[in-house]
């Protein structure tokens, strides 16, 4: 791994910098404001809500399309990565600078996660293959080969035992054992694979693709236990709730929706809501969607350069975020402060302060 100490490129840029006396005291919780008016400069606090540089963060430095963006489960890291091939790590906090890049992919990386104790990065790449790092050396652990296509997306299991789970244009959804070289299980389809995820107990597998619907494969029955049917086209991203009740799909029909996958839902009543106000536009990508960690809140990127976040329970779009100059691919919410990240074609992140659940 390359350790970057003074990375001169790729770092964070602040967006509405405090004042250094604000912006140095990590107590500090309001940014200055003036407004100027009829009758001459008006000075306003606006309340800050995270610890934050500043209450926006641009991370550039990439010289390639950005595809996915996770913070680690402590909240304290970042890591990034797309057509680039590489694996960006970044820090939260401070000045946000990128300290070392992974390599091991000879094509694009689609999706990325950090394991349960951020020790660990898995990824998912169009080089057919799915790689597991370790974040303190930079080594690739393992290399799991058997896709014969494009890898377009990984997850691995919440709890038990150390899975991934991948689904690549072949069709195929596959589980990766870390003590095991080759898959251990295997679902086939005749369509192309674009987003998987594990459910809560680890007993399904959810594979969404182009021929629109989410299927739910048995990992015990080795079989379709249920599909979930209702977006009108190309399912791009899923992600769990933080409950694990709930699957957020996002797809080509520019919709966002929730599903109940409790394990004895009614059949035909799954679907619970649909959102709108996110649009894909003609490139067609594959955007990933994304809970808060309370669950109160939904974000996704867009092909109009935006970030959409709704309320999860009235629907109510709660904040149109623009900023980037090219489709968002992914957006992510810090583990324990309101903050929003997001990454872009436009080879840039943004990190956002926005306020808390009520």
């Amino acid at each position: 791994m390359d350790k970057r100490k003074d990375p001169p490129t790729s770092e964070g840029v602040l967006i509405k910098r405090q004042k250094p006396e604000e912006s140095d005291s990590p107590t500090s919780n309001a940014v200055t404001i003036q407004t100027k008016g009829a009758s001459g400069a008006l000075v306003q606090k606006v309340k800050r809500t995270s610890a934050l540089k500043a209450p926006i963060m641009l991370l550039q430095g990439q010289t390639a399309e950005l595809y996915t963006c996770k913070f680690s489960p402590s909240g304290e890291h970042i890591a990034s990565a797309g057509a680039e091939r590489n694996i960006y790590l970044w820090n939260t906090y401070g000045e946000s600078i990128n300290y070392g890049v992974i390599k091991g992919h000879t094509a694009a990386i689609v999706e990325l996660h950090w394991s349960r104790n951020g020790d660990m990065i898995f990824t998912a790449s169009a080089d057919k293959t799915c790689g597991v790092y370790d974040v303190e050396t930079g080594e690739r652990i393992k290399k799991f080969k058997g896709h014969t296509s494009f890898v377009n997306s990984c997850s691995p299991a919440r709890r038990g035992v150390e899975l991934l789970a991948s689904g690549a244009d072949d069709g195929s959804v596959k589980i990766w054992d870390l003590r095991a070289k080759e898959a251990v299980e295997s679902f086939d389809s005749r369509y192309q694979v674009t987003a998987v995820s594990f459910s809560e107990a680890g007993d399904l597998v959810f594979a969404g693709g182009i021929d629109n619907k989410v299927v739910a494969w048995d990992m015990r029955k080795k079989a379709v236990s249920y599909s979930l049917v209702g977006h009108m086209d190309t399912v791009t991203g899923m992600q769990l709730s933080p409950d694990g009740n709930q699957l957020l799909t996002n797809a080509m029909d520019n919709t966002v929706r929730i599903w109940d996958v409790k394990p004895f839902a009614v059949s035909g009543t799954r679907l619970l809501k649909t959102f709108e106000g996110a649009p894909h536009g003609f490139e067609k990508n594959l955007i990933r969607p994304a809970w808060s960690k309370d669950g109160a809140m939904i974000g996704v990127g867009s092909g109009d350069r935006s970030v959409t976040i709704w309320d999860s329970v009235t629907r109510k779009i709660l904040y149109k975020l623009p900023g980037h100059k090219g489709c968002v691919n992914e957006v992510d919410f810090h583990p324990k402060e309101p903050i929003v990240l997001s990454c872009s074609t436009d080879k840039t992140m943004f990190l956002g302060e926005i306020n808390p659940a009520k």
